[in-house]
């Protein structure tokens, strides 16, 4: 019996989801699609509408601080609660009734005020028990550090503790361009770097050895953590360490960037239109120069030498200013420029105009709560490019079909890839010869159209189909 033979036999996995703004309907798409059961809450009639012509999911239109609300939208019997709201303070008292309501649920909420963080036990014990607490903000200061440490780099997910990377990176120049898959082994001699995934203007590839690397690619690289150098050689970016930054921004996400940035020992200028607020962010930070100043300003940025710059990150609420000011530091000189946008619609215009990266809090967002809503075994999951593909990390069944048989015979559907095999603190990189063991670690990128199966195969003993 092959491992996606057939569909393993399981409960569906019902949602129910409090929030239909850009939150909620994304992770709502993503869970219908993995044919999830999914219920969407939102007081806005005009919201849920917009769910409900493009998604296959059911919609309760009421307060989700309401428990009559919840148990009209089935909390009584969902296994995952998402509070995902644009207020914290309805995400806490939405988890208060789901909790009375349905205890053994799996509560996830959305809090981004820091002062509710100082209080970690009081929400992720009773009355509340939220089981997990996303942080937005702190997710996209994540993202950004990981971009910056590695030149190139559009995309950065870990795995096993860290020990696995998957890195994507925007190939213009070097080694790997024009060559086939087949010929990778002549220019990387690393055993312990694989290319997992192509993106080529939106579309994403799982390459096979006939697939060609073009200029303007980004290739994702899977490889172990002592690995990452050979991907920054092979990439043919300057590897040049960011030196220098300036913020363009001072709302949370800047100052908690300009902490992060004085702690690593950074040259850093943080900008900000707002006098008052120039004023509380030079209270707070150290060595920063806080500017009171227009990011727009093109005449502003040159006198504050913005071509000296190694990066250029623009973090206002405001994507519009932000992708006018990133172009603008980028025409005036900038290294790198990294925009914060919000609007999910504007991602794949950002590399189109010129602008080297994009952060959202909301997707960020997105992608660390579908990273916690797995099941079973399935430890984590990483979305690639937006919604194209999923990496999965997942422990090894003893009793599946998974263990004890070489990578080739697993019979693995078109568009999935086993990327690496942890196995204490072993990282190994698989050829079709290798072999999975029980409690292995398995880390396995796929499709977006095949997630539902690989996850449900993962989660499932095969004795049970």
């Amino acid at each position: 019996m092959r491992l996606f033979s057939r569909t393993p036999r399981v409960e569906q996995l019902k949602v129910v989801i409090v929030g239909a703004g850009e939150v909620g309907f994304h992770i709502a798409r993503r869970l219908a699609q993995e044919s999830k059961q999914v219920v969407v809450v939102d007081q806005s009639a005009e919201a849920l509408r917009r769910v409900s012509e493009v998604l296959d999911v059911q919609t309760v239109q009421g307060s989700g601080c309401s428990p009559v609300v919840l148990s009209d939208a089935g909390v009584m019997d969902a296994h995952i609660f998402l509070a995902v709201t644009d207020s914290d303070e309805i995400n806490i008292i939405s988890c208060l009734f789901a909790n009375a309501i349905a205890p053994d649920s799996r509560k996830i909420a959305r809090i981004r005020n820091e002062e509710y963080h100082l209080f970690q036990d009081a929400l992720t014990n009773e009355p509340l028990s939220i089981s997990t607490i996303i942080n937005p903000e702190k997710e996209v200061i994540k993202a950004i550090d990981r971009m910056l440490a590695m030149p190139g780099a559009v995309d950065f997910s870990e795995f096993a503790d860290g020990q696995v990377k998957l890195v994507g990176v925007r190939l213009e120049q070097g080694p790997l361009i024009g060559r086939r898959l087949m010929q990778f082994r002549e220019v990387v001699d690393d055993v312990n770097v694989i290319i997992a995934a192509i993106v080529r203007k939106d579309e994403l590839i799982i390459p096979g050895g006939s697939d060609e690397i073009l200029a303007g690619d980004i290739v994702y690289f899977a490889c172990k953590d002592t690995s990452l150098e050979t991907v920054r050689r092979i990439s043919g970016h300057d590897t040049a360490p960011v030196k220098s930054a300036l913020i363009i921004g001072g709302g949370n996400i800047g100052l908690r960037l300009a902490m992060l940035f004085e702690r690593k020992g950074l040259h850093v200028k943080l900008v900000d239109k707002d006098k008052a607020r120039c004023m509380v962010l030079a209270e707070k930070l150290n060595t920063t120069l806080v500017l009171h100043g227009d990011g727009t300003d093109q005449d502003f940025l040159r006198e504050e030498n913005v071509d000296a710059m190694d990066v250029v990150i623009s973090l206002t609420s405001d994507e519009e200013i932000n992708i006018l000011s990133s172009l603008l530091a980028k025409n005036l000189g900038a290294k790198k420029t990294v925009t914060r946008v919000n609007k999910a619609a504007y991602q794949p215009l950002v590399s189109a105009i010129g602008i080297d990266n994009s952060v959202s809090p909301r997707l960020a967002a997105v992608n660390s709560i579908l990273h916690h809503i797995r099941r079973g075994k399935v430890l984590s999951s990483v979305s690639i490019r937006g919604e194209g593909a999923e990496a999965l990390e997942a422990v090894a069944l003893a009793d599946s079909d998974v263990v004890g048989k070489p990578v080739r015979e697993l019979g693995f559907p078109r568009g999935t890839l086993l990327l690496a095999i942890v196995r204490g603190k072993e990282v190994v990189i698989p050829s079709g010869d290798s072999i999975i063991n029980p409690e292995d670690r398995i880390i396995i990128l796929t499709t977006r159209e095949e997630v539902s199966r690989v996850e449900q195969a993962l989660t499932v003993k095969l004795s049970q189909l």
